[in-house]
């Protein structure tokens, strides 16, 4: 296996987990979509780097990394890059909050059915993104 396999897989795990968020937004679930909404947005980030040569590092907010290797992209994806990175690291923060939350923050009170709505959009955009880089490179 090569990493340009492995990032069209991931590029297939995250459009198919995309299909995901329309259940969770259907039954009110807005942390649960904020949660998977980060993981299908560091699948596509990871398959991109994959994609052009960078080995993604184990960790779950890659966007600085797509800003420092944006030149590695098509011209479409790099003019989103600043974006690309401002959304993982905006569902990177939220990641764990959304899923365990605290003693003084309950996820299934603490966001909104916009905050739902904004998390499908941006996961939905940065797959869109990914697929033109992985998809381009073929």
């Amino acid at each position: 296996m090569n990493n340009r396999v492995l990032a069209q897989s991931y590029l297939i795990k995250a459009q198919k987990r995309l299909k995901i968020l329309t259940v969770l937004l259907a039954e009110e679930a807005w942390s649960d979509v904020l949660r998977e909404a980060q993981e299908i947005v560091e699948l596509a980030l990871k398959g991109m780097l994959r994609q052009v040569g960078i080995e993604p590092p184990k960790w779950h907010d890659v966007g600085s990394l797509v800003v420092q290797y944006r030149e590695r992209f098509p011209r479409e994806v790099q003019e989103k890059c600043g974006q690309l990175a401002d959304i993982s690291a905006y569902l990177r923060k939220e990641r764990e909050v959304s899923f365990y939350g605290e003693v003084d923050f309950i996820p299934t009170e603490q966001y909104s059915r916009d905050d739902a709505l904004t998390a499908i959009a941006d996961a939905q955009l940065v797959v869109q993104l990914a697929g033109v880089v992985i998809e381009a490179e073929k």
